[in-house]
């Protein structure tokens, strides 16, 4: 970083960066590229994934010809992507994927469309489930007007659920239920001679196994549940052991905790320190100086959350209910966008209280170079990332067997415009740099007198922030974390915020624009492509706006005696 009151240069090893940043790509390439596109992970979308518009029709025609429910023109249909993560991931865990792929995808996929069609006769709606190649619908259930199914669902407790799931059924005896069972087996391509009945007289539903059809220790069940003396749903899916669902929740929980009290708590601490320090070094800094990325933070996370409605509407959220959703998350974007901008001013007040430029400003000499090599200097950083990253992943791999699944609310396929998908990359580069980084290790520094201890407290705080991302042992992710972390503080500290901003932009930008990728449309490709230039884009209009601007005079300032002190 450079001293308060010179001119403004990034030093870099462009030659050592550029072979490393090589090695990188090619580690990226080779664990994480190639075996995504021929692994057992996807190696069921050979075919071609059909559109939504396809999904549609698919779900339309079964309406009306099988379920003899005519849909509701008036009214938008709502299709969204949908994964059973628990058997994906089991399958994932005990290395199963490629084996069920080959034998049962075709039939009983764990991904789907779902398409939410409101009926037209009695103001419900049906949900069916759409595979996701072949158009085949493999699923469906029929809710009318005024059900009273989901609120028997959502009572915790088992056994006053099963009474109200009874209640619901209309009275129907399990001899009754078979009887209405019998033809969906049937038309739903089963032998119901070959399948063994698992519920009894006095349980909700009807729940039947298919010995024949087994992987693991899953096999195939088909479940079948009833309103009013009607079938309300019919589901064919394999069964996860108890064991690994227990394995599941009990690491969820501690995921769950780990997010609130290790990242949660902790940056609220960060958030009301950097309020304290921004007031302390008001005279080191400007109060103006943060506002315009706080306001960019605010924009692209109020969007991000608009973008994912298509999730809540899947749902069956009501309007009222989406209403209130998206304020609750307007309002926590605007605390997270302030959070931000104190940061930004408290950590440029505390390096700049020390004599240490760690963010440039525009109006300083070389502004427009100095952002131009921050970004070359940043895709390099990333590219070694990358690399770090596809080792950590072996790693732990092969040291505490980590695995991971699906997690349909991030999938672009749920969000109204995908190919914005990236803007997030944005937002992350931006904030985490300025709240871990340019704020939280000068204070701690300050704190601990260890410019280490600092970045490794910040650091760990960050990473504690993806354990709930859906990968497993929980543990996986702050491990991972920690140490491209502490490599986010080593190029902060040596080249500034900007060259770690584009860096951790970079890094994110080419992460999701291969979920870009992965939806096979051209659009989506494009859109991919531009995601990885797009910092490239952005530094060059700023050294072309900033190029030939005349500079005023920087702000000497006398380093403090005891630096960050």
């Amino acid at each position: 970083m450079n001293p308060v009151g010179q001119p403004l240069r990034l030093k870099a090893n462009y030659k050592w960066l550029g072979i490393f940043a090589v090695i990188g790509l090619v580690l990226f390439v080779l664990f994480q590229i190639l075996p995504s596109t021929a692994s057992e992970t996807l190696e069921q979308q050979n075919t071609k994934v059909i559109s939504k518009a396809e999904a549609q029709r698919a779900a339309e025609a079964f309406m009306q010809n099988t379920l003899h429910l005519e849909p509701d023109p008036s009214k938008d249909a709502v299709i969204t992507y949908q994964s059973n993560s628990d058997l994906y991931g089991y399958l994932s865990r005990e290395k199963l994927l490629n084996e069920y792929n080959k034998t049962f995808e075709k039939s009983y996929p764990y991904d789907v469309f779902r398409v939410r069609l409101a009926e037209r006769q009695n103001e419900g709606y049906a949900n069916i489930d759409v595979h996701m190649n072949s158009g085949k619908v493999v699923a469906f259930s029929v809710t009318p007007r005024y059900s009273n199914y989901a609120a028997a669902m959502a009572d915790p407790n088992k056994t006053k659920r099963e009474t109200k799931l009874k209640i619901v059924e209309g009275g129907l005896s399990l001899e009754k239920k078979e009887e209405l069972a019998a033809p969906w087996l049937q038309q739903m391509g089963h032998d119901p001679g070959k399948l063994e009945l698992s519920t009894k007289e006095n349980e909700a539903g009807l729940v039947y196994t298919d010995p024949n059809r087994a992987i693991g220790r899953s096999s195939l069940q088909v479940k079948l549940t009833f309103e009013e003396g009607k079938v309300h749903s019919f589901e064919q899916t394999f069964s996860v052991p108890e064991a690994h669902a227990a394995y599941v929740e009990k690491e969820t929980s501690k995921a769950k905790w780990l997010t609130i009290l290790g990242y949660g708590l902790l940056t609220f601490v960060l958030g009301v320190l950097a309020i304290v320090y921004s007031a302390l070094t008001r005279a080191h800094t400007s109060f103006k100086r943060g506002i315009f990325l706080s306001v960019f933070y605010f924009a692209v996370a109020t969007f991000s959350t608009y973008n994912m409605l298509p999730v809540f509407q899947g749902e069956g959220v009501s309007n009222f209910g989406l209403v209130f959703m998206l304020g609750f998350q307007t309002f926590f974007n605007l605390v997270m966008a302030a959070l931000l901008y104190f940061s930004l001013v408290g950590g440029d007040g505390l390096w700049r209280k020390a004599g240490i430029n760690a963010w440039a400003k525009a109006k300083e000499p070389g502004y427009g170079p100095y952002v131009l090599h921050s970004m070359y200097t940043g895709y390099l950083w990333a590219f070694i990332l990358m690399g770090v990253q596809s080792v950590i992943y072996i790693v732990l791999d092969k040291t505490i067997h980590s695995w991971s699944t699906t997690d349909a609310t991030q999938s672009p396929y749920n969000m109204l415009y995908p190919w914005l998908l990236p803007i997030m990359a944005w937002m992350a580069g931006i904030s985490e740099e300025a709240v871990y980084r340019l704020f939280g290790i000068p204070m701690l520094k300050k704190l601990l007198r260890s410019t280490f201890a600092a970045c490794l407290i910040t650091t760990l705080i960050w990473a504690l922030g993806h354990t709930l991302y859906p990968i497993y042992p929980v543990i996986t992710r702050p491990i991972e974390l920690t140490v491209i972390g502490l490599l986010f503080s080593f190029i902060f500290l040596k080249h500034g915020y900007i060259a770690a901003m584009f860096s951790h932009v970079v890094f994110d930008s080419v992460l999701m624009s291969f979920s870009l990728f992965a939806l096979g449309d051209v659009p989506d490709i494009i859109a991919g492509i531009v995601t990885i230039v797009m910092p490239a884009v952005v530094a060059y209009i700023v050294y072309l706006y900033n190029r030939n601007k005349k500079k005023e005079e920087p702000y000497v300032m006398t380093p403090h005696p005891g630096g960050l002190q």
